[in-house]
């Protein structure tokens, strides 16, 4: 009688706004690999396996959708048609200045579409290449809690025992195998976002300690640590994220023939743009030809590098990367880092293998200090580090503030409470005091929100069936509202009720090692806690 074995293996994915790539930890060779799923990976040039990130719905009722390489292979992505999905990524969490698509009778959100996409690549994950008890997710730097608490929605469903998520920066820092090195900057260049991650890796924690890391999920099974273990530390700096990437400069490309050459934007158009830029990565012109053998149109395309170069400048594309370094660079200077101080720079993601991107970085840095030999790879394979004895330690990089109103301009603002760089869990607690503003006031309110840019920012929004963002500078604060809903605005029912001119409530706001911001509230007049530890943001 033959006896069979399930085999657990640990996973990891990097879900990217153009393509998604899936590693695990092989236990024999102890090293990570990266996976083909068939039908959904496809692996072009040198490249590894990538999966690209698209979706088309065939019904939405029943959740049935195809995914990655298969879309492509029947042609889904070349046309206009609603039910086709890429860059969804983007919309997931973020305020969109548009309608979403209806289909079959229902609303269809990028957090929907999201959700599909992941389930399915894990379901067949697991299917072709065995069960997982351990996964590891990865975000970009700035992705807010409204993001973070997405994933964790999606995870609470997943057949996994264990389930993390690390920043994309982090990951790429051990993915390079950089551990010899001490302080690191990753570039993280995607098709969707811009991540710049100052890293310091670090060899002398103690052994046997628990991992850190943001846990989503967490099984009995992983309760005890194992004994003996060796634990390295890897601890972020500084950060600076921008929502910029190879899918806009794609949008861009598509935009010039348009302006050039009065061809129409379309999904087959910006395909083929896409195609010219990923050409100029190896050589220096670039061609692409396409004939519809149904309605006799062709397209003759052509590009070089001087020409995409000057369409980067009229989109302002190098002075936001230059002002994303120097604030990461100034960042640095506060903790005493200069530039020289920087052992090595590792770039990932398919922007970077742009020779204007790789010019760019070299303005900054020694040629010998810039590695770019592994930039699909790194972050996923990376991740998997965090389910093999790396601890991580972290500071919160986006600041929390509480809304007012500003009698003078005669609008709200956001004044800060708990700034970015602020590591976790605190030791002390932020305390605001307030009190009632007319007579006979029976409660007090609040709005907490989850600061972004303060100069500036982006929006997501509809160009006809394509999904866009556009950069704008206002020097206004982007926020992400916590509790701005009926009922979880009172922080405070006050008895007796409240009058001007004296403190009624003090409130003491505290993060916790699982970066859940939390409030508690004490009556001055009545000495009584009102809120004990409540919630504010929860991200699982």
């Amino acid at each position: 009688m033959a006896i069979s074995t399930i085999q657990t293996l640990s996973y990891a994915i990097d879900f990217g706004t153009s393509n998604t790539v899936i590693a695990r930890w092989n236990p024999v060779t102890q090293k990570p690999e990266t996976l083909s799923l068939p039908g959904l990976s496809v692996q072009l040039s040198d490249n590894p396996p990538l999966i690209p990130s698209l979706v088309y719905v065939e019904n939405a009722l029943q959740g049935k959708v195809l995914v990655g390489q298969a879309v492509r292979d029947r042609g889904l992505d070349l046309s206009n048609n609603p039910r086709f999905f890429r860059s969804f990524k983007r919309g997931i969490g973020t305020d969109i200045q548009a309608f979403l698509p209806e289909l079959d009778g229902q609303v269809v959100s990028f957090a929907q579409v999201g959700e599909w996409f992941l389930t399915q690549l894990i379901s067949q994950l697991q299917s072709d290449a065995g069960n997982s008890e351990s996964l590891v997710l990865t975000v970009p730097v700035d992705s807010f809690e409204a993001y973070r608490h997405w994933l964790g929605k999606v995870c609470q469903s997943l057949p996994v025992e264990q389930v993390r998520i690390l920043d994309e920066p982090t990951a790429a820092a051990l993915g390079y195998g950089m551990v010899e090195q001490e302080i690191l900057l990753v570039i993280d260049f995607g098709g969707g976002t811009l991540d710049l991650s100052l890293v310091r890796l670090d060899g002398g924690a103690q052994a046997g300690k628990k991992p850190l890391g943001f846990i989503l999920k967490w099984g009995e099974k992983h309760m005890a640590q194992k004994s003996g273990q060796k634990v390295k530390t890897a601890r972020v700096l500084a950060k600076v994220g921008q929502n910029l990437g190879g899918s806009d400069i794609d949008s861009w490309v598509a935009n010039h023939f348009a302006a050039t050459q009065g061809l129409i934007v379309t999904p087959l158009t910006t395909r083929l743009a896409e195609r010219l830029k990923i050409q100029l990565s190896s050589q220096t012109q670039a061609r692409e030809v396409y004939f519809n053998d149904e309605t006799f149109e062709s397209y003759e395309l052509k590009l070089d590098r001087d020409r995409i170069e000057i369409i980067l400048k009229e989109h302002q594309f190098f002075q936001i990367l230059d002002d994303s370094m120097t604030q990461l660079l100034q960042q640095a200077r506060r903790q005493g880092l200069e530039v020289s101080d920087i052992d090595a720079v590792l770039l990932v993601g398919g922007t970077v293998q742009m020779p204007a991107v790789q010019n760019w970085v070299k303005q900054y840095f020694e040629l010998a200090k810039i590695r770019c030999e592994r930039p699909f790879e790194a972050i996923a394979q990376g991740a998997l580090q965090l389910s093999q004895g790396i601890e991580l330690q972290d500071f919160l990089y986006h600041s929390y503030g509480i809304r007012y109103w500003d009698r003078r301009h005669n609008c709200h603002k956001w004044h800060p409470l708990i700034k970015a760089g602020q590591a976790y869990p605190m030791s002390e607690s932020v305390e605001l005091v307030l009190g009632a503003s007319v007579d006979n006031q029976p409660s007090i309110e609040l709005v907490i929100g989850e600061l972004g840019a303060e100069s500036g920012g982006v929006e997501v929004y509809f160009d006809g069936d394509r999904l866009m963002t556009r950069r704008f500078d206002n020097q206004k604060t982007q926020v992400q509202p916590l509790n701005d809903r009926e009922g979880a605005r009172t922080i405070a029912q006050l008895t007796p009720p409240g009058h001007p001119g004296s403190d009624r409530i003090k409130v003491l706001f505290q993060v916790d090692r699982q970066r859940f911001l939390r409030m508690t509230v004490e009556d001055l007049l009545t000495n009584q806690t009102l809120l004990q530890d409540q919630l504010v943001a929860q991200l699982s």
